[in-house]
């Protein structure tokens, strides 16, 4: 079997992905090797009633050379320190990666396999060594509009994700939790009492998310109650990072590039679960019959939400897909603009599809290459 090393298995993405192959006994096809970059020396982790041995050193070379495989979901500084001095070993096993550093280099692979499988089996027959896991709302936009995208029936594409707390890590997710508890906390009282008139206890939560006492360590401002339309850092062209991606890494998954992508991203309130709307522009006039088909047809997780209020409601929001691997998308409709023109809006669970099932996905194709 083969040697499969573990970076990043705690954190968040690391977690989901463990619990995961848990779910699919994937750890009973390898051996598994736990590695930690602070906790090393301690001991390794009991899963199904299967102690493992002591956590090795993240950060020796000589450890990680011994490894077929490794899976790391510690991030990109983590990457850009080890990875290097990795391959300068001449270290040749295959390596599995959630974090950005390396998607758009010339000899890696963003991996999505229900998309671009082809290219991902192409490439290891060519001796490609290195494969990412994509940006999470471009995976979600590539699973939803998979068969548009495959049939060459995009022309362009504006997007506006709407990006949960998680997104951004645990500490994240805590912070908002906290937030909302302030939120609550200073009104809690007001609530039980129906007399207080609602602008006093809007005056009240205004106040306290403008107060130096609200918990803004990590979004560096208030996201409960409100919205933070600006992630990750500034490029030359305007757009953030998190932006220009949508574009760049669609073209590298898909392996060609006669479409364009607009992005605007948005961090919102949602614990878990990322949402995007979509103004689309089409090749060729189609019916929507047509269109449901073409999406609905080019994998299994992906599925057409009625566009009535009710299926909406129910089936497409954080709360209905969160810790699933659905893909629902819905509000499809042809707009009056013109019979080209698209309209649609999607879910899905960014821990999942955006982040760590692409790895152990992968993970299985070389297992079984």
């Amino acid at each position: 079997m083969k040697i499969v090393g573990l970076v990043g298995w705690r954190g968040i993405v690391g977690s989901v992905l463990l619990q995961r192959m848990q779910e699919e006994n994937d750890l009973l096809n390898i051996t598994p090797v736990f590695f930690s970059t602070s906790q090393f020396g301690q001991y390794g982790p009991v899963i199904n009633n299967i102690s493992y041995d002591i956590l090795k050193n993240a950060y020796d070379i000589n450890s990680l050379k011994n490894m077929d495989i490794i899976i790391t979901c510690q991030g990109s500084e983590y990457t850009n320190q080890v990875y290097p001095k990795l391959r300068q070993k001449n270290w040749k096993g295959y390596w599995i990666d959630a974090s950005s550093a390396l998607r758009m280099e010339n000899d890696s692979i963003i991996i999505l396999d229900p998309v671009n499988y082809d290219m991902i089996i192409s490439s290891i027959k060519k001796g490609i060594k290195t494969f990412v896991g994509g940006n999470c709302t471009v995976s979600l936009m590539l699973m939803a509009l998979g068969g548009l995208f495959k049939q060459k029936l995009i022309k362009w594409i504006t997007v506006s994700t709407y990006q949960a707390a998680s997104g951004a890590g645990a500490r994240h997710i805590i912070e908002l939790l906290n937030q909302m508890g302030a939120l609550y906390s200073t009104v809690q009282k007001d609530l039980l009492n129906n007399l207080t008139a609602i602008l006093d206890i809007e005056k009240k939560v205004t106040n306290m998310s403008r107060s130096s006492n609200f918990p803004t360590d990590y979004f560096s401002v208030p996201l409960a109650g409100s919205v933070i339309p600006w992630i990750d850092k500034k490029i030359n062209t305007g757009q953030s990072r998190e932006e220009w991606k949508a574009h760049a890494e669609a073209q590298k998954i898909l392996g060609y590039n006669n479409f364009t992508i607009e992005s605007l991203c948005i961090r919102i309130g949602a614990i878990r679960c990322h949402s995007q709307t979509f103004f689309i522009k089409l090749t060729q006039e189609l019916s929507l019959r047509n269109i449901e088909d073409i999406i609905k047809q080019h994998n299994q997780w992906v599925n057409v939400v009625p566009n009535n209020i009710s299926d909406t409601l129910l089936k497409l929001t954080p709360a209905a897909v969160t810790n699933t691997l659905n893909i629902p998308i819905g509000r499809l409709r042809l707009l009056n603009i013109g019979k080209k023109y698209l309209s649609a809006f999607t879910v899905g669970d960014q821990l999942l599809w955006g982040a760590a099932e692409p790895l152990r996905r992968m993970l299985n194709l070389l297992i079984n290459y």
